[in-house]
């Protein structure tokens, strides 16, 4: 059992997970972000690997992602930067990003570095169910990786109970089949996450994208687990304050009087 098992073993409501794009806002602030978000109660860090092209995500984080390229940040630096990190950081960590620069980079060699940094698992919403199934789980599984599928309001009841087989981290169920940051209409996503609470799936649910602060965590959380906020966080990193000042009131906002 992993970090990331632990935690959905031992907190079942009301889980934080914060996103933060590695090398964002400079090149170096990668483990500053990460130490701010776990001392300032962030349950989960869920760390987004720059590509130039991806699909899932929004214009903020597009516009992130663009940055930390631009600052030199790669997946063999990020490795660097985390070579020690579990010696401050003990929330469990899991890496987001696309399968064209994990395959650049080596798919076993990628799960191999990131197991022994001290990385819990990944998200790979480019990567099919069948390549998955048959290509990948095993190595996942072999580094003691856990897995996270991506479904939306659109996934059938089938798919999401195979990924829920599939899965051994949580499901990630993104409140609509926009990208990241949307607005989305309130009777629409609560009678999708009623439909996934009434299936009792074996794995935790997670909500993302459109989560930009109390309000909308609350909401999230009548349904589900907890919630994914990156979006509206990076968007406060953009503003220039310390990243500890930034960090601390955004999840203050989040958090008070829970």
């Amino acid at each position: 059992m992993n970090r990331l098992q632990k935690l959905f073993q031992n907190k079942k409501s009301r889980i934080l997970n914060m996103y933060c794009t590695a090398g964002f806002p400079q090149l170096d602030s990668t483990l500053d972000v990460m130490r701010s978000l776990q001392n300032n109660g962030a349950d989960l860090i869920e760390l987004g690997m720059p590509y130039s092209d991806p699909l899932a995500d929004g214009p903020v984080i597009q516009e992130s992602s663009a940055t930390a390229i631009a600052n030199g940040m790669t997946i063999q630096y990020l490795f660097e930067q985390l070579k020690d990190f579990r010696e401050n950081i003990h929330v469990p960590v899991i890496l987001m990003g696309y399968m064209n620069p994990v395959l650049q980079y080596g798919f076993e060699k990628f799960c191999a570095d990131a197991a022994e940094c001290g990385i819990d698992g990944l998200i790979l919403p480019d990567l099919p169910e069948y390549e998955f199934e048959k290509f990948y789980s095993a190595i996942l599984d072999n580094y003691g990786l856990s897995f996270t599928f991506l479904i939306t309001p659109e996934t059938s009841d089938v798919r999401i109970r195979k990924f829920d087989v599939l899965s051994n981290g949580f499901i990630y169920a993104v409140s609509s089949s926009a990208t990241t940051g949307s607005a989305q209409s309130t009777e629409a996503v609560e009678t999708y996450l009623k439909r996934l609470q009434s299936m009792q799936l074996k794995n935790p649910i997670l909500v993302g994208f459109g989560i930009r602060d109390k309000e909308s965590f609350d909401r999230a959380c009548t349904y589900a687990n907890g919630a994914i906020i990156g979006t509206a966080y990076i968007s406060a990193l953009n503003k220039g304050k310390s990243i500890d000042e930034t960090t601390r009131s955004f999840i203050k906002k989040i958090t008070d009087n829970q």
